[in-house]
């Protein structure tokens, strides 16, 4: 499972035009499934996203999760995290979960995160979405439940 976190300062998501999820301050999760992903993999990102220490302290250290700031999360389904780009042009995306095994663990890790208690909006599975935001910093980051990078 891989994630890309961005620490944002505001951020939207839109299915033909009409805004379904915002934040203000917060994390925008952009999550791919991979075949082969495990509830475990599933678990090992939303821990390491909700005390992921991104946002900074009273003297300006990255030192606070967004669990200590309070703000929100809006989590965007994105198999594309899952394209294989090492063999040619065009990218391979034989390794992004079926649409059914992505669909669930995509439910599946929204409710994780809502149970820690954060404000948790999300985009639309499958969806042709437009994503506004604004990175704050800017911060981003790079999660594999794999450790592939």
């Amino acid at each position: 499972m891989r994630s890309v976190v961005q620490r944002v300062k505001s951020c939207s998501v839109s299915v033909h035009q009409k805004n379904i999820g915002s934040i203000s301050k917060g994390l925008l999760v952009y999550l791919g499934v991979e075949q082969g992903d495990t509830e475990s993999d599933m678990m090992y990102l939303a821990d390491k996203i909700s005390g992921l220490r991104i946002f900074e302290d009273e003297n300006g250290k990255m030192n606070l999760s967004i669990k200590d700031t309070g703000g929100g999360v809006l989590v965007v389904s994105q198999f594309t995290l899952c394209a294989d780009t090492r063999k040619g042009r065009r990218p391979s995306y034989n390794n992004a979960a079926s649409p059914e095994i992505g669909h669930e663990y995509y439910t599946l890790f929204v409710e994780e995160l809502k149970k820690t208690g954060l404000q948790v909006e999300t985009g639309s599975f499958g969806a042709k979405m437009e994503v506004e935001y604004i990175n704050d910093g800017p911060v981003t980051i790079l999660l594999d439940s794999r450790k592939n990078f």
